[in-house]
């Protein structure tokens, strides 16, 4: 009865071609440089499909692009993110689309930060291009994987992509993408006449865009020409397409760079700033941080083979049972066929009660996690923090922390013996993963060595800074 559900779900002709229409749409909506808006019609033609993969494999991948589009536009990154895994896990042959698709998600964990991460990503993009024979795609992806090496100040790495770009592709789209990506380069070296020169590069082929006049502020206020950084910040702020971050940064120039303004003018930009921060910025990274926790627990997933051993131990074991029970029992053929149901009634009952018992170390497990992240949240972002956690009193401090998060003081001590200044900054890691200027405020470290004594303290936990925050939450799970 199952497999005929199974095979009729997958050749329900009018439910698969409704959903094969609506991607249709979506595709030549994309084609013509729009977006496919109705997004009830949209979640419906993905379930469907979802329920068919197996059979639709094209069309589902598909639709989990137009989906996981439609809701980044909609800033819900993290369901976004979790519709582009499936699609990775389709089975598809359409490399086009996983191209965008694995952009795609290199984008979200761009926006998250994790410049490592995106630029896999990328990565994986551009080989579907080729698989799929686009070149141009390609490059453009090249070009992104620069730009996450940009963004990280690697300068050499950077430039080595670039140039290839320049000696392959000759499309001015491309290679305009290539000087923004210079831009970002010179921002992350400080090369700030070189921002400038980059930026108006950019004004001149006409594909300047806000954020490129960000940067153009932020260099001459960096050089101390502020009369020029705050005309340039305040001609961002009146830009249409300006991007709350985009302002959030130009309102710091005008508070602190405009000679004109009050007390309370100064007063009520930096409370414009605060609610950017409070009410858009800090939800939205908090997204798109749990989007790449999603993405990090699916490319970290290993096949669990338990379940086939313990399968093929209950069936030999049944198969020996059978042969000596048919041996001694072949004239009571009646007697016989009782037996073999009652075992295999026993076989398929024990075989759920396995599944139980691991959806609900699953269920434990995820409960957990969300329990230790909404802490983190809370105590982060409470107005008083760091006093709220004890942060002048270690002993408190300690206790509250192991109450809350599976004794994970006690662990660092007794395990990895841990100083108190490696603790503290493992608990602010774990509360909120504040930036290099952050820590070394909370912990009294000059900024040039806070990045230093980070990657010891990771370094002597087995891991690298980049992943120590996930390595303390698995700690206090486990």
């Amino acid at each position: 009865m199952a497999v005929l559900c199974v095979i009729a779900q997958g050749c329900s002709p009018r439910v698969a071609d409704e959903a094969k229409t609506v991607v249709a749409q979506a595709d030549s909506m994309r084609a013509e440089g729009g977006m496919y808006n109705d997004s009830v019609q949209l979640a419906k033609t993905y379930r469907t499909l979802h329920r068919r993969k197996a059979f639709y494999s094209d069309e589902y991948a598909r639709c989990c692009y137009h989906y996981g589009r439609l809701l980044r536009e909609k800033d819900d990154p993290v369901v976004a993110m979790q519709v582009f895994i499936n699609a990775t896990h389709s089975h598809t042959r359409d490399y086009a689309i996983l191209g965008r698709i694995y952009s795609n998600m290199g984008s979200i964990c761009h926006l998250a930060g994790d410049y490592d991460l995106s630029y896999d990503m990328y990565e994986r993009s551009g080989e579907m291009y080729l698989l799929a024979q686009d070149t141009l795609l390609y490059y453009y992806d090249l070009n992104n994987m620069a730009y996450e090496l940009a963004e990280q100040g690697k300068k050499e790495e950077t430039t080595s992509i670039l140039s290839r770009i320049e000696a392959n592709s000759t499309d001015e789209n491309v290679i305009n993408k290539t000087w923004e990506t210079m831009a970002e380069l010179f921002v992350r070296i400080s090369q700030y006449d070189s921002v400038i020169y980059a930026v108006s590069y950019l004004e001149n082929k006409g594909c300047a865009y806000s954020t490129h006049y960000v940067q153009k502020a932020q260099a001459y206020w960096s050089l101390d020409q502020k009369d020029s950084a705050l005309y340039y910040a305040k001609y961002v702020i009146a830009l249409p397409q300006a991007s709350e971050q985009d302002k959030y940064n130009m309102l710091y120039i005008i508070a602190n760079g405009d000679p004109t303004l009050s007390n309370d003018n100064i007063l009520d930009i930096s409370a414009q700033r605060s609610d950017i921060e409070t009410e858009v910025l800090i939800p939205l990274h908090n997204q798109w941080a749990l989007a790449v926790q999603l993405l990090k627990q699916d490319l970290n997933r290993h096949p669990d083979y338990q379940w086939i051993y313990v399968a093929s131990a209950t069936i030999l074991v049944i198969g020996l049972i059978l042969i000596i029970y048919i041996r001694r029992k072949r004239r009571r053929h009646s007697l016989l066929s009782q037996q073999i149901d009652d075992l295999t009634h026993a076989n398929n009952a024990a075989m759920q009660l396995h599944e139980q018992i691991i959806q609900k170390h699953t269920e434990y497990t995820n409960s957990l996690l969300a329990q230790i992240e909404k802490n983190c949240t809370l105590m982060y972002h409470a107005e008083n923090f760091p006093n709220n956690i004890y942060w002048k009193d270690f002993d408190a401090m300690s206790k509250l922390i192991n109450d809350n998060f599976g004794m994970l003081v006690a662990k660092l001590q007794n395990t990895y013996h841990l100083s108190e200044n490696g603790i503290r900054l493992c608990i602010l890691v774990l509360l909120g993963n504040p930036n290099g200027k952050q820590l070394a405020h909370l912990l009294f470290y000059g900024e040039s060595g806070i990045r230093n004594f980070k990657n010891r303290i990771a370094n002597k936990l087995g891991t690298n800074s980049t992943e120590l925050r996930t390595f303390l939450i698995n700690l206090a799970i486990n």
